[in-house]
């Protein structure tokens, strides 16, 4: 069989480090595949590395805006699917309107089902590319062969907006890149603490409207001041308001930026690094299908303060300590007892190492394959 798989919208950020994992760990033969074709823009493509089963076509169109892409996916994809003779298509963006079948669908974003978070950016082109991702996508999901879910929270979340689903659904989790494994350290006690060897605390995510660095900022400062000396790297790329919000967050509790340091966007590859020079993980996200950047602080051996919110405490577990994400003494309680308490850093550290082991993209592209393989074969 030949499988293609649908790019066009995967740009960036969680999905393209799906789709570049997936097909690193894939072994398509096993599940009947001997080709994938896939259709991208050239920065999506040049990050797949070469297999002798995988093809990448670039679409020039697929660099150029959202409505072009939009455009291209609906009246030159399925041509290109014909064109190549493929068994099945997996829409890896969620939303496809095309007569192609069978195809399998995904969902990696629940801003667009969940109106609260969507409404953090009030009245914006972000909102409004929301709204149109809930028609899309509900249409896609509706008319797919099979869908893959990433939680069972993700699930029931977009199944209230879908009501019904005639395909076949399953639920895969991403897996993690063993580059971010790393053993829990010791773990240091408040005596070995000092401003010239702060403790220090890990976020690493979009800066955007609903991952409340600007809560986290204000816990920090608190805690730096009232505690023990610590510092937090944020690190990231930025949706524009939410990085005014940010600064502006920053410039009132610590204007001199002694202990909250914003670095901006770090390459992938260069990622892990940051995970094994820190001592405590902070996620405060709202809005998460999954939380793959969660699993990564898992496997890198570190003790967790989390949201309470989404499909976090599925990915967890009890391996971390939760709060609010929208409250910062919430925020600065949960981080405090893990600063004071050198043991539960320890239980916790080692609790989310051995969760994280149940995470990887081995199972994650046997798992994906194996789906789109038995939807093939029913058609």
């Amino acid at each position: 069989m030949r499988l293609g798989i649908d790019a066009s919208n995967i740009r960036a950020g969680g999905g393209v480090t799906h789709l570049v994992e997936l097909l690193r760990a894939a072994k398509p033969q096993e599940h009947g595949f001997g080709e994938v074709v896939v259709w991208g823009g050239s920065a999506t493509l040049n990050r797949l590395e070469d297999r002798p089963w995988l093809r990448k076509v670039y679409e020039p169109a697929l660099d150029q805006s959202l409505p072009i892409r939009l455009y291209w996916q609906r009246f030159t994809l399925d041509l290109s699917v014909h064109r190549e003779s493929c068994n099945v298509m997996f829409a890896l963006g969620g939303s496809y309107s095309g007569s192609f079948r069978p195809f399998v669908s995904m969902s990696q974003n629940l801003l667009p089902f969940e109106w609260t978070e969507a409404w953090r950016y009030s009245v914006s082109w972000q909102f409004l590319r929301n709204i149109l991702l809930r028609f899309s996508q509900s249409w896609s999901f509706r008319a797919a062969n099979g869908v893959i879910f990433l939680t069972e929270y993700a699930r029931d979340v977009v199944m209230k907006t879908v009501k019904a689903i005639d395909g076949k659904t399953t639920i895969i989790p991403h897996g993690i890149n063993e580059r971010f494994l790393l053993a829990p350290r010791r773990q240091k006690s408040l005596s070995e603490v000092s401003n010239e060897q702060p403790f220090r605390i890990l976020y690493a995510s979009t800066v955007d409207v609903y991952k409340h660095q600007w809560h986290v900022v204000e816990a920090v400062a608190k805690l730096n001041k009232e505690v023990v000396p610590v510092q937090i790297d944020l690190i990231g790329p930025a949706y524009s308001p939410a990085l005014r919000r940010l600064n502006k967050a920053i410039s009132r509790f610590d204007p001199q930026e002694t202990c909250i340091h914003y670095h901006g966007s770090v390459p992938y590859a260069e990622l892990f690094n940051w995970y094994h020079q820190a001592d405590l993980f902070v996620f405060a996200s709202s809005c998460e299908t999954f939380g793959l950047i969660l699993t990564e602080a898992m496997a890198a051996g570190l003790p967790i303060a989390c949201s309470n919110r989404s499909s976090l405490h599925e990915t967890l577990g009890d391996a971390g300590l939760y709060f609010d994400p929208e409250k910062p003494m919430e925020i600065a309680e949960a981080i405090r007892k893990l600063i004071e308490d050198h043991i539960l850093r320890a239980e916790k550290a080692e609790a989310a190492f051995d969760r994280a082991k149940e995470f990887t993209w081995e199972r994650c592209a046997g798992e994906t394959f194996d789906f789109i393989a038995k939807i093939a074969r029913e058609r």
